[in-house]
């Protein structure tokens, strides 16, 4: 038998659980997620003060508490990266809906890529890490909540086959904002 040749090129693209360091390239993700995808739907005055300094300050401060003192050892902030530079996030856990039960249901609290990096397979790595993770802790089902309006990671989703279960929501950022609950069965 012949040998396979062996790979030089390094994986400059992967997934894996957020670091302390992690929390400012997070939050520059999510606040260069969030004006990109609200950007429709909110005034400019109010998107400015959701994703100002204060803001991200705020931020800063949930996602290194998520990376250092997570609630239960199944919530993780997982990070995907390009060339070392993180440039997406997921942030996932047991569902908190009350509809949902936090045994078997899991929630993705934020999942988010940098604009500047869509569209190059970060999204479904962490998509595929996420449901790793989820499965690895015993969840069957996963949801999440996104605008109603079409966007990017509503479509992403709907493409990777998860379908809305009906339920909805409006999120106050100002603003009365329509979402949707999107949800998928898991597997091995």
């Amino acid at each position: 038998m012949g040998t396979l040749p062996v790979s030089t090129e390094k994986l400059s693209s992967f997934v894996r659980t957020a670091r302390t360091e992690d929390v400012g390239p997070v939050v520059g993700v999510q606040v260069a997620a969030w004006r990109d995808m609200y950007a429709s739907v909110l005034p400019a005055d109010v998107l400015a003060e959701l994703t100002g300094d204060e803001a991200g300050a705020r931020f800063a401060e949930q996602w290194l508490d998520a990376v250092e003192k997570p609630p239960t050892g199944k919530h993780r902030l997982l990070v995907a990266t390009e060339e070392r530079t993180v440039v997406g996030f997921a942030a996932i856990g047991p569902a908190e809906d009350s509809d949902r039960w936090p045994g078997t249901d899991a929630e993705v609290y934020a999942l988010h890529v940098d604009p500047g990096h869509l569209r190059r397979g970060h999204g479904s790595r962490l998509l595929n890490a996420l449901v790793d993770h989820l499965l690895d802790d015993g969840f069957h089902a996963v949801y999440v909540w996104v605008l109603e309006a079409d966007n990017p990671l509503r479509a992403f989703l709907e493409a990777a086959g998860w379908r809305s279960d009906g339920a909805r929501r409006e999120l106050d950022m100002g603003v009365l904002i329509p979402m949707v609950r999107l949800h998928a069965s898991i597997s091995r």
